[in-house]
């Protein structure tokens, strides 16, 4: 077992919307890793489910998950996050609490839903952004992916049927390095409004970038308990294993893990070699 450095007496509270509808591709590894990575500082993290009909008081949460699900149950998470949910989500939104949205969480986190079939899904508006499904016809975007982030690089997994569009507002989680991101197009992925980040990197997503994991650590922690004591608690962490799966994942992408440029871009293989 890997030692870890700990500092004692911390809790934060995690707030997982519709744990029961929206919970496909192991979107659940976020929270266990969430969980884990405090456990080793010696942060507790209290995880409280709220379902259908449970509206959010703001204060009560130090950060927010939502994962993705099927066309068939975003239909009722839509309606409850309107008329439930919206003025505490949005008061919370403000309060600059860090919330991840995962795919189906995503896309009702933007302005609109549009499916293959079916009824247009109005969201939220959280994102300046909106999807559309155009079909069966239209393949899906399926497969690993990776994106340029903070100088750095994110991987993982993504499925979904929609194709998501950014409007003017709005500012991408990350540059598409392989994969398909937002839609196949435009080489965006994701999209991050205040401290809200939504993207299609489902349960792989915090597993293999601890980087990004402590980066949601780190905005929880200075807004509950400040800057010097987030420095404290935050210790660095011996993450040799997740950065091997994460260097694996790049070069089954054909991207060379030493090869970040300045501006967070990484050369392929190919290019590397010339």
């Amino acid at each position: 077992m890997r030692e870890r450095e700990r500092s004692e007496g911390a809790t934060l509270v995690l707030g997982h919307l519709y744990p029961e509808q929206l919970n496909v591709y192991g979107d659940r590894g976020n929270i266990l890793t969430l969980t884990q990575r405090c456990a080793w500082r010696g942060i507790r993290l209290e995880v409280t489910a709220l379902e259908l009909g449970a509206p959010i008081q703001p204060d009560a949460f130090d950060m927010l998950f939502i994962g993705g699900g099927q066309d068939r149950e975003q239909e009722e998470v839509a309606r409850d996050l309107r008329t439930v949910k919206h003025e505490g989500l949005w008061a919370a939104v403000e309060a600059d609490v860090p919330m991840l949205a995962v795919c189906g969480g995503y896309q009702l986190f933007a302005r609109f839903y549009r499916p293959a079939e079916g009824p247009e899904l109005e969201g939220i508006g959280i994102f300046d952004a909106w999807t559309i499904h155009k079909g069966k016809a239209t393949p899906r975007c399926v497969g690993n992916v990776a994106l340029a982030w903070a100088g750095s690089t994110l991987v993982g997994f993504e499925n979904h049927g929609g194709r998501t569009y950014l409007g003017p507002q709005a500012r991408a989680l990350g540059q598409v390095l392989a994969g398909h991101g937002n839609n196949g197009e435009d080489q965006r992925e994701g999209c991050v409004h205040r401290n809200v980040f939504g993207t299609y990197v489902h349960g792989s997503l915090l597993p293999k970038n601890p980087h990004f994991a402590d980066h949601l650590l780190h905005l929880a922690l200075a807004q509950r308990f400040g800057d010097d004591v987030c420095a404290a608690l935050l210790t660095p962490l011996d993450d040799g294993l997740e950065w091997q799966a994460h260097d694996v994942m790049l070069r089954r992408l054909g991207l060379d893990p030493g090869k970040v440029r300045s501006d967070g871009t990484v050369e392929s293989t190919a290019a590397a070699a010339l």
